[in-house]
């Protein structure tokens, strides 16, 4: 048996704009934080159990690689449609281990893209780049988005790592995620040119730069005012991208002081991401708690990683 792990991301901003064509027409960029919320998976030799059917991201991974004879499972430590990108760290997870198993070993930017692959040509998922680098660098994360992807690894001291756990906090609504439609209809105003839908995704991309020089500099306080004016942004691009216990979580931060919040992906439900100022933190947890569930995590300095086959 063999076993592989990846982690899922906070992503800070610039999402959207990783996905095609707005890189290739004008260039976006990413910052997000890789956390220990975990996609785990499992690759062995045993039969396929009676009446169970693969998941359809199993099937494909391993036909990709040439192995459906394997048996393959997926765990995760975080919860289903949570907007952190959980399926994106298991494909990584399962591009990483289908290549330990045939003897090779691929570069992060490698898995990553592989993953990619796979979603796009197997699956007709047809989204952006940010998550499979994530789940397969670890740590925190400028990407730059064009014609290729750039990873600028953010260099972040003890001290910024330890505020982050602290100040940034993540609560899931408990919602479904958004909707295909939705995300059809941005994709459609940009292609159309939309000036509000291109603004957005410009200045989406612009705060993003931002916010990689302030972890850069441990400045968590740009940082919160950084994520709080990009979701004016975001949800501007659909109204479909918020809902009303995003909304009222958001201004219950707010109120309670904190200094800015975004819901995490492409929103319409998932998880929420509130950064609080040094002393306002449990006020703005008592805050928000009343709203939605905690999900506590700390920072993934390590990307995916690969267990050495052991016996069953």
């Amino acid at each position: 048996m063999l076993r592989a792990t990846a982690p899922t991301r906070l992503d800070f901003g610039g999402g959207w704009t990783d996905v095609p064509p707005y890189p290739q027409d004008r260039g976006g960029f990413v910052c997000n934080l890789a956390i220990e919320r975990r996609a785990v998976v499992t690759l062995s030799e045993r039969a396929v159990p009676h009446g169970a059917e693969p998941l359809p991201l199993v099937r494909a991974s391993l036909a990709h690689a040439a192995l459906d004879q394997l048996h393959g499972t997926i765990h995760s430590d975080f919860p289903v449609g949570a907007g952190l990108g959980g399926s994106s760290a298991a494909g990584v997870a399962l591009v990483a281990a289908t290549a330990a198993w045939r003897g090779l070993s691929l570069e992060p930017a490698e898995l990553a893209e592989t993953s990619r692959q796979i979603e796009v040509e197997r699956l007709g998922i047809a989204g952006g780049r940010q998550d499979h680098y994530a789940a397969a660098f670890g740590g925190a994360l400028g990407l730059e988005f064009g014609d290729t992807v750039t990873v600028h690894p953010i260099a972040l001291t003890a001290d910024t790592i330890h505020a982050l756990e602290v100040r940034c906090l993540v609560y899931y609504t408990g919602e479904s995620r958004i909707s295909g439609e939705t995300i059809r209809a941005v994709l459609d105003g940009y292609t159309a040119r939309t000036p509000a839908v291109v603004f957005a995704l410009d200045r989406m991309a612009a705060l993003a730069r931002l916010m990689a020089v302030a972890l850069t500099h441990g400045d968590l306080d740009s940082l919160g005012a950084l994520v709080g004016e990009h979701w004016v942004h975001q949800r501007s691009l659909h109204p479909g991208i918020t809902t009303p216990r995003i909304e009222a979580l958001v201004s219950a931060a707010a109120a309670a002081g904190a200094l800015g919040a975004k819901p995490l992906g492409a929103s319409g439900g998932g998880c929420v991401a509130i950064v609080a100022p040094a002393d306002r933190v449990e006020a703005v947890h008592l805050a928000a708690v009343e709203l939605a569930e905690r999900l506590p995590f700390t920072v993934a300095t390590t990307g995916v990683q690969v267990e050495a086959p052991a016996v069953d």
